[in-house]
């Protein structure tokens, strides 16, 4: 009986050295050095690529009210001095609506660098009422304002944050948005291979997310992402927003 119980405990023991080895290994696909950026403005990242001059249609409801979101993969891009260098990024702008009127229009910058991770290099966010410019709420670049258009009380981040890993994997948490208390958002992948579906189709493919923020009155959201296509899904306390029009195409495995 003695043995008995001392070679279970030492198998015990191995199964739990072993899950404390997987786990930590989770965040093993989320870079920890500084990116390099040899060739930043091809982005084909499966989940979150660019395609120039592409054009994505979302829409859903939030808190009772028709919502929509419109973006549009630019052709300009835009220059930042970072990591003793010049870093290029692409544009994509969201415009939102809600109830039929225009809410917010933004512009994000992404680069990619070489092993494949999407970084985020900041937005420029305009919010509207009666069609007017009220409020910049929300900004945020590496280097602050640099351009005369951009908004004086503009964020100023030191370095680019990780917007989609290379390789992404379960259980991997980074922050596309790290700028407390101006902006603040955690990503952790909960799943990978889910099925989604959504109106502009069904996808077997997809990874699940849930997205965090320490800024109050933030709820959870999670977020579903197909290969070749990006965020289709959004679900969160009172919203939900679904992928009804791309001209990206989806990625099969």
């Amino acid at each position: 009986m003695t043995r008995t119980r001392s070679c279970f405990s030492r198998s015990l023991l191995c199964a739990l050295l072993l899950i404390l080895l997987a786990a930590d290994g989770l965040q093993a696909s989320v870079p920890t050095e500084p990116p390099t950026f040899s060739n930043p403005l091809v982005i084909d990242n499966p989940f979150s690529p660019f395609v120039v001059d592409g054009v994505q249609s979302h829409r859903g409801k939030s808190d009772g009210e028709r919502t929509a979101v419109v973006n549009l993969f630019k052709a300009e891009t835009r220059d930042f001095s970072w990591g003793g260098g010049t870093v290029s990024t692409r544009i994509l702008q969201e415009t939102e609506f809600e109830a039929g009127v225009l809410e917010e229009i933004s512009q994000n910058f992404f680069a990619q660098a070489d092993d494949g991770t999407v970084y985020y290099f900041g937005e420029v966010v305009d919010i509207y009422e009666d069609g007017q410019i009220v409020d910049h709420e929300g900004s945020w670049l590496v280097g602050g304002a640099t351009l005369p258009g951009d908004p004086p009380d503009t964020g100023n981040a030191a370095d680019p944050t990780i917007f989609m890993p290379g390789n992404p994997e379960v259980g991997d948490q980074f922050k596309p948005e790290d700028l407390f208390p101006l902006v603040d958002e955690t990503v952790t992948i909960l799943a990978m291979d889910v099925r989604v579906r959504v109106e502009a189709g069904r996808y077997l493919n997809a990874m699940k997310v849930r997205e965090t923020s320490l800024l109050p009155d933030s709820d959870p959201e999670k977020k579903w992402y197909a290969p070749g296509l990006g965020a289709v899904k959004t679900r969160a306390s009172g919203e939900k927003l679904g992928l009804i029009a791309s001209t990206l195409e989806h990625q099969e495995d």
